[in-house]
C-alpha cells in the first residue's frame, strides 16, 4: 500500500527528491500542518488564557498519548520537554552527590556524549562506557558490568542510532533499579514509535526519553521523560511549572509534584504537542499501529536489502559491497534504518544528495531510513541511483 496522500503537502514541496532519511527527520504529515495553524489560532484566540487550554487539554492528551503507546500505567508519569538533552540535565541534578558514577556505552547519541564528556571534565562524573563491539555479547556483557554494582546512574539506548542495533536487557536493568541507586534511563529516541515498545513490566523502575522529531512524525519540540515513582524526587534543576498540582517536600523548602511533574520545566512552545496529538489522531483514524507501520518499512527494507545482498555486481552496484550492520532477520523487533559500513560511506552519501536522493552519514557508515511516506516505486528508484554511483 502507499500512503503518500497522507503528506501530500511535504512531498508536493520537493516532487523529485527522495527521502530515505525517515529515521533522522522525518517528513511531517499534512495533518500536523492544520495542527501548528491551530496552535496559532488557540494562542490567539485565548490569549492570556492559553494555559488553561495547554494543561487542561494538550498536555493530557499528550501524555495519554504516549502511555497508550509505551503501556504505561499512568499517564501522570509523562512530562514535556523542547528535547532530550533538557531531561537529561533535569534527571542528573536529582543525584544528591558527586561525582556521579554512570554506566553507559561508546555509542551513545552526542546530546549524551558530550554531555557526560563534559560532566567528567569538570569533575562532576565518572563514566564508564561498555563498548558496542562485538555487538552480538554486547547486552550479556552490559548487564553484566550493571549488575557488578558501583553505579548510580545506567544509561542505554534501546536502538542505538548509528548501528540500529536494539538493546534486549531493559528487563534486567530494571531490576537493579532502587530509589537509593542506581537509577536506570533508557533513550528510547529510535524506538519510541519505530518499533512497538510495552514497558508495563518496568515502567515502576525505569526512566525512558524519546520524541517526536523522528518516527512520531511531529517535528521538533516534543520530547518526554516517563519517570518512575519515587525515583529522583527532587531535581536541583527545576522550571514553575513543577510548582502546579500536589506538592510535597520539606516545610519552608522547595515542593514538588510527587508524579513525573516534579520534572517539568518553565515556559515552552506547545505547538510541538499539538502537532503531534494530530499525528496520532491521524493513525488512528487510518486503523495504523506502530505494529502496522513497522511492518510497512520492514518491506521496504527488505527490498532494499535484496538488491545489496547481490554483492557489488548487483542491482545496487558499489553499495552493495558495504557492510550491513543490522540486516532484516525474521519478523524480530528492529531498527527503521538500515546501517551500511564503508570507507565510501561519505562519497556515497554526498553524490546521492547531488541525485536528489537524502541519506545521511555517522563517520563510515551511511544510513537508509523508512517511513510512511515512501512506497516500493520509491525503493526501486533508489536502488536505481545506487547502481549510477
Amino acid at each position: 500500500m502507499s500512503f503518500k496522500p497522507l503528506f501530500s503537502r511535504a512531498l508536493a514541496l520537493a516532487p523529485e527528491r527522495l527521502h530515505f532519511a525517515a529515521h533522522s527527520h522525518h517528513l511531517w504529515p499534512d495533518v500536523s500542518f492544520e495542527a501548528q495553524q491551530q496552535a496559532w489560532l488557540d494562542a490567539n484566540r485565548h490569549a492570556d488564557r492559553k494555559w488553561d487550554l495547554i494543561f487542561d487539554e494538550i498536555i493530557p492528551q499528550a501524555q495519554a498519548e504516549v502511555a497508550n503507546e509505551l503501556k504505561l500505567a499512568s499517564p501522570d508519569s509523562v512530562v514535556f520537554s523542547p528535547n532530550t538533552h533538557d531531561l537529561l540535565l533535569r534527571v542528573f541534578s536529582a543525584f544528591e552527590t558527586q561525582p556521579v558514577r554512570i554506566l553507559s556505552t561508546d555509542g551513545e547519541f552526542h546530546s549524551f556524549r558530550r554531555q557526560a564528556e563534559r560532566w567528567e571534565e569538570a569533575g562532576q562524573a565518572v563514566v564508564t562506557r561498555v563498548p558496542l563491539a562485538p555487538f552480538d555479547t554486547f547486552a550479556e556483557r552490559f548487564v553484566a558490568a550493571a549488575a557488578a554494582g558501583g553505579h548510580d546512574w545506567i544509561l542505554v539506548s534501546q536502538v542505538f542510532f548509528r548501528t540500529g542495533g536494539l538493546f534486549d536487557g531493559i528487563e534486567a536493568l530494571a531490576a537493579l533499579a532502587r530509589p537509593e541507586g542506581p537509577w536506570v534511563l533508557i533513550d528510547g529516541y529510535h524506538g519510541f514509535m519505530a518499533t512497538p515498545t510495552d514497558l508495563s513490566a518496568v515502567a515502576d523502575r525505569v526512566f525512558y526519553v524519546g520524541g517526536g522529531y523522528k518516527y512520531a512524525m511531529a517535528g521538533e519540540g516534543a520530547c518526554f521523560l516517563h519517570a518512575p515513582d519515587g525515583f529522583a524526587p527532587r531535581p536541583v534543576v527545576t522550571g514553575w511549572f513543577a510548582e502546579f498540582g500536589d506538592l510535597s517536600g520539606p516545610p519552608g523548602g522547595v515542593q514538588y509534584r510527587s508524579d513525573g511533574g516534579r520534572f517539568w520545566g518553565a515556559t515552552f512552545d506547545s505547538s510541538a504537542l499539538y502537532r503531534f496529538n494530530a499525528v496520532r489522531r491521524m493513525l488512528r483514524e487510518a486503523g495504523l499501529t506502530t505494529a502496522d507501520v513497522a511492518d510497512h518499512s520492514r518491506a521496504l527494507a527488505m527490498q532494499f536489502q535484496a538488491a545489496l545482498q547481490a554483492g557489488e555486481a548487483g542491482e545496487a552496484g558499489a553499495v552493495g559491497a558495504a557492510e550491513m550492520l543490522n540486516p532484516v532477520q525474521g519478523d524480530d523487533a528492529r531498527a527503521r534504518f538500515l546501517a551500511l559500513r564503508h570507507d565510501n560511506a561519505p562519497a556515497w552519501r554526498a553524490d546521492l544528495l547531488a541525485a536528489g536522493v537524502v541519506t545521511d552519514v555517522r563517520d563510515d557508515v551511511i544510513r537508509f531510513g523508512f517511513g510512511l511516506y515512501q512506497d516500493a516505486a520509491d525503493v526501486d528508484r533508489l536502488i536505481a541511483a545506487c547502481r549510477a554511483l
